[in-house]
Parts: C-alpha cells; structure tokens; sequence
C-alpha cells in the first residue's frame, strides 16, 4: 500500500527538471555547477530544486571546498521502485482474476 510519504517522493519525481537531476545524478556525483551546465537551467531554480530533493531525502550533500556536491540515495530510489513492482503485481492478479467491483 502507498503511503503519503511515498506519494510525496513521486511527486517530487513528477517534475520534468527534477527527474532530469535525478537521471544525472544516477550516474555520478555532481556539484551545482555541472547541473547547470547539463540542464542549461538557472543556477538559482537548480537550487531550488535540489532543495526540494534533498528535503524530500533522495539526494544528499557532500560539502568539498567552496563547492557543494550532491549525491542520490539510491535507498530512497529502490524504495519507490519496490512499491510501483508491488502495484504491478496487483494489477496484473487483478487482471488475470478478471475482478471487477459490482455497480450497485
């Protein structure tokens, strides 16, 4: 069953910029300056956005000089996948039982 906690992280995830740093942070540990220049978005919504992940608990920081990293918790990631695998299983006993709710 979902929670409203995971239902709070797919929608974090349902923003298209998000889901892009989250795609690049996937694949390596990135500082601000590298998400802008993936992205091509403004550095100040870049950090607002990464504010929205890391107080969501997907991403992580990793402070190196003047420079702040961030790192995805790929935790928090499996978590979410866990529960869309067991929706999938639902529906998929669902229809193979044919199961349908009477109409009053």
């Amino acid at each position: 069953m979902m929670t409203s906690a995971d239902t709070d992280l797919m929608r974090v995830l349902a923003d298209p910029l998000r889901l892009q740093i989250v795609t690049l942070l996937a694949r390596e540990t990135l500082c601000t300056t590298h998400l802008v220049e993936e992205t091509g978005a403004k550095q100040t919504n870049l950090s607002n956005h990464l504010r929205v992940l890391r107080e969501a608990g997907l991403v992580e920081t990793e402070p190196c000089g003047r420079f702040t990293y961030y790192r995805l918790r790929p935790d928090v990631i499996e978590q979410i996948a866990d529960q869309f695998t067991a929706l999938a299983q639902s529906a998929r006993l669902t229809a193979e039982a044919n199961f349908k709710r009477s109409c009053p």
